[in-house]
């Protein structure tokens, strides 16, 4: 509840400056950002080691979970970033970097899909 109240309150704040001195509105948004962000990393953490250990129950090698961790932070950061371009008013920049996010996710995840289709060529 805590970071609801500190976003709220940043939008809020952010708000009232844009309308006497938008480009400090846009730093205020990123410091507001980047303070949530850091808040939120210990729960990411967390989220990250019951994964761990549930890949270990279920007895599953490390480079099978770690694509797909990497592709929901690319996705995370890749939101975070576009969003803040667009509040800045950079459309087509926020545009560009959602493309470059979701090539990055692509890219991430191919060895996920080479071992999913080996498991499949090795089934038929």
């Amino acid at each position: 509840m805590a970071l609801a109240a500190v976003g709220v309150t940043a939008a809020l704040c952010g708000v009232v400056v844009r309308q006497k001195a938008p480009e400090l509105a846009a730093v205020l948004t990123l410091a507001a950002c980047v303070l949530l962000l850091w808040n939120t990393l210990p729960l990411l953490e967390t989220i990250r080691d019951v994964l761990m250990e549930l890949a270990d129950l279920a007895e599953l090698s490390p480079t099978i979970l770690r694509p797909m961790l990497q592709t929901v932070g690319l996705a995370v950061v890749t939101k975070l970033a576009s969003s803040l371009c667009r509040d800045a008013g950079e459309g087509s920049i926020a545009a560009f970097l959602e493309i470059a996010g979701g090539a990055a996710a692509v890219l991430v995840a191919l060895p996920l899909l080479k071992m999913v289709l080996q498991l499949v060529l090795a089934l038929l």
